[in-house]
């Protein structure tokens, strides 16, 4: 699903960092080695289609790359 946001990323923490996340060999892989995290927050987005809502935000975050991959996780 293609979103962008269009508020400020809000209530952000840290779920997992370092060998807790999954996915770790991917990420450094596709981006390079940093200090990499899963992140959540939440924060108003527009879809495609035009609508505008709020939802629950996942990413990965690494110092030096920046943020990656978001996902929909729910819509408040």
């Amino acid at each position: 699903m293609h979103f962008e946001t269009i508020g400020p990323l809000v209530s952000v923490e840290t779920i997992a960092e370092g060998r807790g996340i999954r996915e770790l060999r991917r990420l450094r892989k596709l981006y390079g080695p940093g200090r990499w995290r899963r992140r959540k927050g939440y924060a108003r987005i527009r879809l495609a289609d035009g609508v505008t809502a709020l939802a629950e935000l996942h990413w990965y975050e690494a110092t030096g790359i920046g943020k990656r991959e978001f996902k929909i996780k729910r819509f408040l």
